[in-house]
């Protein structure tokens, strides 16, 4: 079966991908994986992920921002980097943004200060925004609701949520980002019992590359990296726990990506 995909989220840009990297795009195209979103976390990534892009023009398009880890590192000068990068045609989300307190690797009012100053770039651009939460749930709908109507879209990257945060997030109008988390069978089983109340309509597809291999790939791959042609068994396991076909949801989550971020 021959499959039309959109990778939403793929760190193209790490250093695992060095050596390798025209290999795994040649993977992910013979996969049927046609459009890669590559993630901007950080300074650096965001230069990497946008030159990326520039280089495969119409195949790849990058995000640009950073991730609540590295909230700490959020200057002048990386809003200045950012605010310069969303004016490139192939970079198409402000982002990846939010609250990250699992680890709380930069203190919480780093994050809280880097997330409001990238929502505000986010509004300035009309760019829709690319969105990370991890056990901060209440300080991030805090942060975002207020700007959600000046706001053009925001998709729940990585969803790995219960049921209840993910009927908020859906009454809030945000789209939904499934990653092999869902095919996790100790973490994302609840994942496979709400994954069907999402709209055919806001539902998304990513990998989040090099992290999150899906446990259920068989055989299962040497090496432990995750990479963008194994969007088909994300594609796979969300069908089945919506009682939807592959190809629908491949149709589907093509045809959003392209909504949601303006592609060609």
């Amino acid at each position: 079966m021959s499959l039309t995909l959109t990778d939403i989220g793929a760190n193209l840009a790490h250093d695992s991908f060095d050596d390798d990297r025209d290999a795994v795009l040649q993977r992910a195209a013979t996969a049927g994986v046609r459009r890669i979103v590559v993630t901007g976390s950080s300074f650096d990534s965001n230069a990497g992920a946008a030159a990326l892009a520039a280089a495969h023009p119409g195949r790849l398009y990058a995000t640009a921002g950073v991730h609540p880890h590295h909230a700490s590192d959020y200057d002048d000068k990386t809003d200045a980097q950012i605010r310069t990068l969303v004016r490139e045609p192939g970079v198409v989300a402000v982002g990846e943004c939010g609250l990250d307190y699992f680890r709380n690797f930069s203190p919480r009012e780093a994050q809280l200060s880097a997330f409001r100053a990238q929502l505000d770039i986010a509004v300035a651009t009309g760019l829709p925004v690319f969105l990370h939460q991890r056990d901060a749930h209440d300080d991030f709908v805090e942060v975002l609701e207020p700007a959600l109507p000046q706001l053009s879209r925001a998709v729940a990257h990585c969803f790995t949520g219960e049921h209840e945060s993910l009927r908020e997030y859906l009454e809030m109008g945000l789209w939904i980002g499934i990653t092999g988390w869902i095919c996790d069978e100790r973490r994302g089983a609840h994942l496979k019992e709400i994954v069907d109340i999402v709209p055919d309509d806001r539902l998304l597809i990513e990998t989040d590359a090099p992290y999150l291999l899906p446990r259920t790939i068989t055989p299962k791959p040497k090496s432990r990296r995750n990479e963008p042609a194994y969007l088909t068994e994300v594609v796979r396991v969300v069908a089945e726990a919506r009682g939807q076909s592959e190809a629908h949801v491949a149709q589907i989550t093509h045809e959003n990506a392209a909504r949601f971020f303006s592609l060609d």
